[in-house]
């Protein structure tokens, strides 16, 4: 006779099964985990206004006729793209909130090499962090130097995919150097189900 320890072994088939097979079967068959929770999508929207709300009573405060000054940031996916499309949005984007817009900087995104591991999203493009780009650096640059009062992007994924680096951008813009970033198509909405 073997001595088996941990869960009971049986060869009767799934008719033994134990309420606890099943939920570890139905835990192992689950739907990997969404990229981005929706509470963390929520803490993102609530910064990024807060920061901007800020700015804009700083604002009214020194000066009400005065616009917020924005740079215009873009991250290409490809030595070979051009960034013209993107100001062009960027630019109708920052006039159509009252913008003035400055400097327009980009970058070429740089893969990362990362390991594929199954459900973990890591498909959706890894790339440098954006403090390692020179674009993004010259952007921090002006408005630490307080050249702008913002920066406008298309997409959070051209800041980066990664949510605690994300909200780390958000948050070293916003409380240190008071300034805010203006998403033209805000964090994802969840897809179907």
């Amino acid at each position: 006779m073997i001595a088996v320890s941990g869960p009971q072994i049986s060869l009767m088939g799934s008719r033994d099964r134990t309420d606890t097979d099943t939920v570890r079967t139905q835990e192992r068959h689950r739907d990997p985990a969404p990229l981005e929770r929706p509470a963390r999508r929520g803490e993102f929207v609530r910064l990024r206004q807060q920061f901007c709300r800020e700015a804009t009573e700083r604002r009214d405060r020194r000066s009400g006729d005065r616009r917020l000054r924005v740079l215009a940031y873009s991250l290409m996916t490809s030595r070979s793209a051009t960034p013209d499309e993107d100001w062009n949005t960027l630019r109708a984007e920052a006039e159509q909130h009252g913008y003035a817009m400055g400097a327009r900087f980009h970058d070429v995104a740089v893969p990362v090499a990362t390991t594929y591991l199954p459900g973990s999203g890591a498909g959706r493009g890894v790339y440098t962090s954006p403090w390692t780009r020179p674009g993004w650096g010259e952007v921090e640059r002006l408005i630490r130097g307080g050249f702008a009062d913002g920066v406008i992007v298309l997409d959070r994924h051209n800041i980066s995919s990664d949510d605690d680096e994300y909200r780390a951008v958000i948050k070293e813009l916003g409380e240190r150097y008071k300034a805010f970033i203006h998403l033209v198509i805000p964090e994802e909405l969840p897809g179907p189900t």
